[in-house]
């Protein structure tokens, strides 16, 4: 049965503060609160009658509470992730469309390499853009008490794109609500959106120029810093003060040379690079990387480390640089035993962001804390000895 307007204004209008709430309660309430909002932003009647018509998608609920794909170690996921048809298909689109990417750089300061990586990872460069209703997955996402703070502010993007007509009320996308060859949230194509083939519509699902111009400006706005590179492998020498490395603890590249750090060939390190952190993503005996403050905005991009190494990886990857050495980690933990390892590192006060299994980077800040603490390598891996510590 669809709403009409006036019963969601009647809903709003009769609704208890236990019910309109930001977050859970009564789904038709809740909308109404929504439509009061949206209406407030100067949503039309397109954009309202899609709302109406929005239900929540428990297939949606189910994705976002199995996320497994990333209780895969480092070297497990970007050697899935970083295949042989991304690198060479990578490399023919930057071919291709070099004019674009090269306009990109001038406009944003963002290379070719950066923006195909995510181009790459995210959908197959277009192939796989996901098959879920965009806005039954934002209000079902906002409307759900788990992580509503990253929702909610997309619903009415969503809806004043649709009222517009950038988009169509059936648009189809990931299970989170990105949309587009690069998954992109609503209000990041408002904000951002660039209509690169000079039609004067933001299409990120079709136009290739709209896609890499936009990307562009989207990486841009996090903070990129044009003309300094983002990460680099390297060789470390088995006496490094380990506590001094992560990826948050930049220091000057001189002193890492000075420490003995070197580029993967052994070659010196630029000493003119901006300072750099170390990060360990398998620990002190698996790869090592540099990584600049430009590293910082994949993270802004995705908050998995692992999945921002692998990214940044594949952009070094693509811009000519060979496989990373995957080197002997010491044993990590998985499964039941990392859960019971952050169980360990809760009651001990740390904040990891909940227990799940997976290793991210409130996790290994928490780890690399209680290594110091009892004399251990501080490199945030986890290992059985660490465990056995505990």
């Amino acid at each position: 049965m669809r709403t009409t307007t006036a019963a969601l204004a009647l809903a709003l209008a009769t609704a208890t503060p236990a019910i309109a709430q930001e977050c859970g309660g009564d789904f038709a309430a809740w909308k109404a609160v929504i439509a009061q909002e949206a209406q407030a932003a100067g949503v039309g009647q397109r954009g309202m009658a899609a709302l109406q018509n929005a239900r929540a998608d428990q297939r949606v609920l189910q994705r976002d509470r199995a996320q497994g794909v990333f209780t895969q170690t480092f070297a497990e996921f970007a050697g899935r992730m970083i295949s042989s048809y991304r690198l060479e298909q990578g490399a023919a689109l930057l071919r291709r469309h070099g004019d674009l990417f090269a306009k990109a750089e001038r406009d944003y300061g963002v290379p070719g390499p950066v923006i195909a990586a995510f181009w790459a990872l995210e959908t197959d460069f277009g192939a796989v853009q996901g098959d879920f209703n965009t806005l039954n997955a934002l209000v079902t996402l906002a409307h759900d008490c788990r992580r509503p703070e990253l929702f909610r502010p997309q619903v009415v993007p969503m809806l004043t794109l649709i009222d517009t007509g950038t988009l169509p009320a059936d648009t189809q996308g990931a299970w989170a609500g990105e949309i587009g060859q690069t998954q992109m949230l609503p209000s990041d194509i408002l904000r951002l959106g660039v209509a690169g083939d000079g039609d004067g519509v933001v299409d990120m699902r079709r136009s290739v120029p709209d896609v890499i111009l936009t990307t562009g400006r989207k990486i841009q706005a996090r903070g990129w810093r044009a003309g300094e590179p983002w990460m680099q492998e390297v060789q470390l020498p088995e006496n490094l003060p380990w506590e001094q490395t992560g990826r948050s603890n930049k220091l000057p590249v001189s002193q890492w040379a000075a420490w003995g750090v070197t580029k993967r060939d052994g070659s010196p390190l630029d000493q003119n690079a901006p300072e750099a952190g170390l990060a360990l993503p398998m620990g002190h005996k698996g790869p090592a990387f540099l990584v600049y403050p430009n590293f910082d905005i994949y993270l802004e991009w995705n908050q998995s480390f692992t999945y921002t190494l692998t990214a940044a990886n594949l952009a070094t990857r693509l811009a000519g640089a060979p496989r990373f050495e995957a080197r002997t980690p010491e044993q990590g933990l998985t499964g039941d035993a990392m859960k019971l390892l952050q169980q360990k590192l809760q009651d001990r006060g740390h904040d990891v962001g909940g227990i799940d299994g997976i290793l991210g980077v409130m996790t290994r800040e928490a780890v690399r804390t209680e290594q110091q603490r009892l004399g251990l390598v501080v490199d945030g891996w986890p290992t059985p000895a660490l465990l056995s510590n505990l």
